[in-house]
């Protein structure tokens, strides 16, 4: 047998280097026990899968370091009993099983410490097959046959940015972004002898594990000169960006990348006919590149299959918010957000219904629950007022003030702004304080139709895509709940109930028992009241927490 612990950040933040340690402590041989990365089940992390000579699994969720003693049972002793309790169950289990996994296809299952790991993989082969049978113009149309595009979100031909960089004049181009294969095939397609992988500095696992993966790469010749026995070369650099938003547009990873503060260039020229060092270069998403081995692999015609007519392949999404599976989610592009939030992520984990979905990131928009069939492709999700942005989805109920979800998401970008260009930098400020106005019950007739002149305003004017699509969430929750916005400007209240502002809590004095439970949570001792008898809150007093709200059994507590 074998123990794979999996240890994504998100299974170290659970607790699973814990887990692995205890273990190791109950003397079982540690030559079973191994690492994975993020499987996408985050929710049920920590997660260890245990593999039986013959290969078949079992997969425990949510495990913890008192478990170590029963897992060495079940692999030593054979007693399933030991695990029951722990074993994922098929509900569960349907999270992977209805997904369609390219980029993702080795996440959870292989050690990302180990080269073999990937090589067992069919790892590499990919770029061995370019090099030695393909000419860059071969890869190129493979690309392009495949109808992969961009999936930071714009959606741009990769085929076409690669061939305009190829094309370009000059001995020497840079590609900076991720996975190591797909990028040296991107590499070699263009005629790239340096790539760069560019990485926030507040991944510090990513740039362990980046690190650790080139010098391996390098001792097998894999990366550096002749690769392959082949006549391509190909360095690779790890640049760890301050985690400034604005360098997602390429133009300000460049100026980040040679050591300037992150700002967009002006366009054109574009980066590839001037990029790093003002040389051809190209600039992929990660996510781009991890699909790259597949469709040389297996065709483009194979990748092309897949999606709908505008938007080939997968598209990995991180789901998150109030649905019951959250994680990581990559599914063909065609199924609809009803799929991916009710069948793979399992719908809502509240008894509050479904309200709206944030597709897109922080730029990204609302889209309303009586949309909840929209197609997941670029055209779509556009004609929302959505983007798909690099795969960020935060599901919202009912409890949600959509009025604070735009006001959260301006507040973002426009702290975000590299303010190079007036539009962004003054307009966003503007709009971020009249929904902090309109939010504490101080907004004015007027003020939806000022926002909105300012959203056009702003996309209009901005210089790159951070200006230009910062106004999505303000006009998308305009769109679809203009009503909550009138219900805060005119009545002076929060019909979600999420704004402290505008909400008072009370205590139903028919319904109290006394139980003083609300009492001894209130960290402002707001609330007085004797044993057994009708309590009473302190509205001067008061700080609007919420917690005598959920703390009662017995539904005393109202808020208004």
């Amino acid at each position: 047998m074998r123990i794979v612990i999996g240890q994504g950040s998100c299974g170290i933040a659970a607790g699973a280097e814990k887990v692995r340690k205890a273990l190791l402590n109950t003397g079982i041989d540690p030559a079973l026990v191994s690492i994975t990365g993020c499987i996408g089940m985050c929710y049920l992390e920590p997660i260890v899968d245990i593999y039986d000579d013959d290969e078949n699994l079992t997969r425990l969720v949510k495990v913890s370091e008192s478990d170590a003693e029963a897992i060495k049972s079940y692999v030593e002793n054979g007693d399933s009993a030991a695990i029951e309790k722990l074993v994922v169950s098929d509900e569960d289990s349907a999270f992977l099983s209805k997904q369609t996994r390219i980029a993702l296809r080795n996440c959870g299952i292989i050690n990302p410490e180990q080269i073999d790991a990937y090589i067992e993989k069919d790892g590499y082969t990919a770029l061995k097959s370019c090099l030695t049978e393909k000419t860059p113009e071969d890869v190129i149309e493979i690309i392009k046959t495949s109808g992969l595009a961009g999936r930071g979100g714009a959606g741009f031909p990769t085929w076409f940015k690669w061939n305009a960089a190829r094309q370009s004049q000059g001995e020497e181009k840079s590609d900076p972004h991720n996975l190591i294969e797909g990028m040296l095939i991107g590499a070699y397609a263009i005629g790239a002898k340096h790539a760069v992988v560019y990485v926030r500095a507040e991944y510090p696992l990513a740039i362990k594990r980046l690190t650790n993966a080139i010098a391996q790469a390098k001792e097998r010749g894999i990366i550096g000169d002749n690769i392959f026995g082949t006549d391509f070369c190909c360095d690779f650099m790890i640049k760890a960006g301050a985690g400034a938003f604005v360098c997602g547009e390429e133009t300000a990873l460049i100026e980040s990348l040679e050591g300037h503060r992150g700002m967009p260039r002006l366009k054109p020229p574009f980066p590839a006919q001037s990029g790093f060092w003002r040389k051809p270069s190209n600039i992929n998403n990660v996510e781009t590149f991890a699909n790259v081995a597949w469709i040389i692999n297996n065709g483009g015609e194979a990748f092309a299959a897949m999606g709908t007519e505008g938007s080939k392949g997968t598209k990995v999404f991180a789901v998150t918010g109030k649905v019951k599976r959250s994680g990581l989610v990559e599914i063909p592009m065609g199924k609809t957000l009803r799929d991916v939030i009710f069948d793979i992520g399992g719908g809502m984990k509240t008894d509050k219904p479904f309200k709206a979905v944030q597709m897109g990131g922080p730029s990204g928009g609302c889209i309303p629950a009586d949309l909840i069939d929209t197609v997941i492709d670029y055209k779509a999700l556009g004609a929302t007022g959505a983007i798909m942005g690099s795969g960020g989805m935060v599901v919202m109920d009912e409890s949600t003030c959509m009025v604070g979800m735009a006001k959260f998401f301006l507040d973002f970008t426009a702290k975000e702004s590299c303010g190079k260009c007036i539009h962004c930098r003054i307009g966003t400020k503007r709009m971020l304080e009249m929904l902090e106005r309109i939010t504490k019950g101080e907004g004015k007739e007027g003020d939806i139709e000022l926002l909105e002149e300012l959203c056009y305003s702003i996309k209009d004017g901005a210089l790159c895509g951070l200006g230009q699509t910062a106004p999505n969430p303000v006009l998308t929750t305009i769109k679809y709940f203009r009503d909550e916005y009138e219900a805060h400007i005119n009545e002076k209240k929060c019909p979600a109930g999420e704004c402290s502002d505008l909400i008072e809590y009370s205590i139903d004095k028919d319904a109290c028992r006394g139980c003083t439970l609300c009492a001894r949570n209130c960290p402002v001792n707001a609330i007085t009241g004797s044993v057994k008898q009708p309590h009473v809150i302190n509205t001067d007093k008061c700080i609007k927490c919420g917690k005598c709200y959920s703390v009662c059994k017995f539904g005393a507590v109202k808020k208004a």
